[in-house]
C-alpha cells in the first residue's frame, strides 16, 4: 500500500451485513472488509437473514442497535485486521437499503453530537431512537396505505408520473402512514425520520444528515417532475391536517439536491476511536440500487442486473417515462438525469428455495447444493421445449407476496404454444423438481425484459439486431453463477455480452467509495461520469461470463413474452375475485 495519498471509505448498509470498502484516487480497492448481521449478532437479536418477520401483519423490520454495533464493528476491523490508515481516508460516502425509515426522538441530535468514544454507539444511540425498528423493504403490512396512496391523486399511472412509482408496501411515505396509525405514541415522540441511508450519514457526521436527491424518490412523498414534496401526499400521510403535514415535512428534513460535495466532518467519536482524520469529509450518502450505477461508468443501453437477496434491473437514462410497474428515481450523481430501475422482492431467497428442494447434493460437507441447481438449469432447455409438440413452462415462485406485480405468495405453474405463446393454461400440478431452476430464473429475467422493452432500442442497425441492452453487467452474490448468466443472456440478449462486476459482491459500497473521492476531488462542473470514466479501467474490473444475444433463442422468449404477461394478468384478476368474493 502507497504511504501517501488520499483514500476514500464507502459503506453499504444491506439486509444482511455492512460492508465497507476503500479505494485510492485511481480507483484501486485497497481493502474492504463486513460484518454479517446473522453471523455475529443473530444470536443476540433473535434475527434471520438480517430480520424479524411477524407473519401475522406482513411486517418485516429490523433492529437498528444491531447496525449501530455493526458499525463499530467493521470499522474496528478494517483499521485492525487489514490494517487501514484510517488518518488516510479523506471522504465517506455509502449506501443503504433502500425504503428503510429510522425514528429520532427529540434527545437524539444532543446525543450524536456528544458521543463518547469510550462508549460503543449502541449504549448511546439506543437512546435516541423513538421507535428501535426499522421497517425492512420486505416489509407488506401496507396494503390499505398503498391503496390510499395509489388514489390520492387519481389513480396508480397519476401517482407513479408525480412520484416516479405507483405506491408499494416497502416504501416509505405508506410505512410512515402505517406507523402514525398503528403507533401512534412513537409518531408523536418522533422529531426526526432518516433513511437508513441518512441515518448512516447521521451517526457518522455526528448530527443529522439530509436526505439525499435520488434516495428521495423512493418514498412515494417527492415530487420528481417539480422537485418538491408533494403537498397532497403530505397530507394524505400525516393524516389530511395541514399543520400536521408541515410537522412531517419538518420531521423528513429538506432534501440535499447535490450529490456531491461534503455535507460536514466526521464525528469526533470515529477520530478518537478509530484514528480518522478530523478533516475527514462526509458527502450524501444514497440508496443501495443508486449507489449499485455508481460502480461503474454506464453508457446508454448498458443495463445492470443485481442478483442479492432481491433482484432488480438497473438503467442510467435521461428520459423520464415513468409507469405504475416500475421505478424512476433522480440519479444520483447527475442532474437532469435519472434511473431507471425494477426491483423485485422474490429474488435471491426465491432461487434458495428452489434450490433447497431439489435432491440433496453427493459431493461432501462443502458442497453448497448450487452444483445441482447449475446442473438442472443448464440440462432444461429454453422453456422446457425439447422437441416438437413440448408446451412452453412459465412460473411465477413467490415466497413473499411481489410488488412486480402485485401478486399474492405462492408457485404459480401455467404452459402455452411456444410458437406465439398462444393457448395459455394454468397447471394445477406440480413439473419435475429439476425443470424448477430454469424456469424461476426465466421467470426472473422475462419480467425484466417484459418492462424495459420500451426503454431500449435496436443497439446495432446494420446487423439489424432486435431491441435488447448493449451489454448486461451483474452484480451482487448470483453473479457468481454461470447458470444464472447463461439464462439472463438468453432471455435479455445483450449484444456485447454478459458481464460480472467483479467487487466482491460490493457493488453498492463500490459505489459510495467512487461517490466520495467524486465528491470530494471534482472541479468545478465535472460530472461524476467524467471523473470516473477517465480513471476506470475496464480490465480486472469486469469479466465476460456470457455471450450474451443468442439468435434464435432471444426470439423464443420473445415469442411467449405475451403469454408471459397475460399469465401476470390472469393471476391478478384471480386475487381480485377472491378478494371481492371474501369481502361480501
Amino acid at each position: 500500500m502507497s504511504s501517501d495519498g488520499p483514500l476514500y471509505l464507502g459503506f453499504d448498509l444491506s439486509t444482511q451485513q455492512l460492508k465497507a470498502i476503500v479505494v485510492d484516487s485511481d480507483l484501486k480497492i485497497i481493502a474492504q472488509v463486513k460484518v454479517d448481521f446473522d453471523g455475529d449478532f443473530g444470536d443476540k437479536y433473535g434475527i434471520k437473514k438480517g430480520v424479524h418477520v411477524r407473519d401475522s401483519t406482513g411486517e418485516v423490520y429490523a433492529p437498528v442497535a444491531m447496525w449501530m454495533e455493526s458499525l463499530d464493528l467493521v470499522l474496528e476491523r478494517l483499521r485492525d485486521a487489514m490494517p487501514v490508515p484510517m488518518d488516510r481516508i479523506k471522504g465517506v460516502s455509502g449506501s443503504g437499503q433502500q425504503h428503510g425509515s429510522v425514528y429520532w426522538n427529540d434527545q437524539a441530535q444532543g446525543l450524536l453530537k456528544g458521543l463518547d468514544a469510550g462508549k460503543p454507539l449502541a449504549e448511546q444511540l439506543a437512546k435516541a431512537l423513538a421507535n428501535e425498528w426499522s421497517p425492512n423493504w420486505q416489509d407488506q403490512s401496507t396494503q390499505s396505505e398503498c391503496d390510499a396512496f395509489d388514489s390520492e391523486l387519481g389513480d396508480r399511472e397519476k401517482l407513479a408520473q408525480v412520484t416516479g412509482s405507483g405506491a408499494h408496501h416497502r416504501f416509505t411515505g405508506p410505512q410512515i402512514m402505517r406507523q402514525r396509525r398503528v403507533n401512534p405514541d412513537m409518531y408523536a415522540r418522533t422529531a426526526r425520520i432518516s433513511l437508513v441511508s441518512s441515518w448512516l450519514a447521521s451517526v457518522l457526521m455526528g448530527d443529522f444528515a439530509p436526505l439525499d436527491v435520488g434516495d428521495v424518490c423512493g418514498m412515494n412523498l417527492w415530487d420528481i417532475p417539480n422537485q418538491r414534496y408533494s403537498e397532497e401526499l403530505l397530507l394524505l400521510t400525516a393524516g389530511g391536517d395541514k399543520s400536521a403535514a408541515a410537522e412531517l415535512r419538518a420531521k423528513l428534513g429538506e432534501p440535499r439536491m447535490d450529490g456531491g460535495g461534503s455535507m460536514g466532518t466526521v464525528s469526533q467519536y470515529f477520530v478518537r476511536k478509530f484514528g480518522f482524520s478530523p478533516d475527514c469529509q462526509i458527502a450524501p450518502f444514497t440508496g443501495d440500487n443508486p449507489a449499485t450505477i455508481l460502480a461503474l461508468p454506464l453508457r446508454p443501453l448498458d443495463a445492470i442486473v443485481s442478483l442479492g437477496t432481491s433482484t432488480t434491473f438497473l438503467m442510467n437514462t435521461p428520459a423520464y417515462k415513468p409507469d405504475g410497474a416500475y421505478h424512476f428515481f433522480n440519479h444520483p450523481t447527475t442532474n437532469g438525469n435519472y434511473m431507471f430501475m425494477l426491483c423485485y422482492k422474490n429474488g435471491g431467497l426465491a432461487r434458495e428455495k428452489i434450490r433447497d428442494e431439489l435432491p440433496k447434493p453427493e459431493d461432501g460437507p462443502g458442497s453448497t447444493g448450487w452444483e445441482n441447481f447449475n446442473k438442472a438449469v443448464l440440462d432444461t432447455p429454453p422453456l422446457d421445449v425439447a422437441k416438437e409438440g413440448d408446451r412452453a413452462k412459465l412460473g411465477l415462485y413467490f415466497q413473499l407476496r411481489e410488488t412486480v406485480p402485485n401478486i399474492r405468495a405462492g408457485t404459480f405453474r401455467f404452459t402455452c404454444n411456444p410458437a406465439d405463446g398462444s393457448d395459455l393454461r394454468q397447471e394445477s400440478g406440480a413439473w419435475s423438481k429439476e425443470v424448477d431452476p430454469r424456469i424461476i430464473v426465466e421467470s426472473q429475467a422475462l419480467s425484466m425484459r417484459l418492462r424495459s422493452q420500451n426503454l431500449v432500442h435496436p443497439p446495432d442497425a446494420e446487423r439489424r439486431l432486435p431491441a435488447q441492452p448493449r451489454r448486461i453487467y451483474l452484480v451482487g452474490g448470483g453473479s457468481l453463477n454461470p447458470a444464472i448468466a447463461r439464462v439472463i443472456g438468453d432471455v435479455l440478449g445483450g449484444v456485447d455480452g454478459v458481464y460480472k462486476l467483479d467487487v466482491g459482491g460490493s457493488a453498492c459500497a463500490l459505489g459510495g467509495a467512487y461517490k466520495a473521492l467524486w465528491a470530494m476531488e471534482r472541479k468545478d462542473g465535472e460530472t461524476f461520469d467524467d471523473l470516473i470514466g477517465k480513471r476506470w479501467k475496464e480490465e480486472g474490473s469486469i469479466q465476460r461470463v456470457d455471450q450474451g444475444f443468442r439468435d434464435g433463442t432471444y426470439q423464443k422468449y420473445g415469442n411467449i413474452l405475451g403469454a408471459f404477461e397475460n399469465m401476470e394478468k390472469e393471476l391478478l384478476a384471480q386475487e381480485a375475485k377472491d378478494s371481492n368474493g371474501s369481502s361480501k
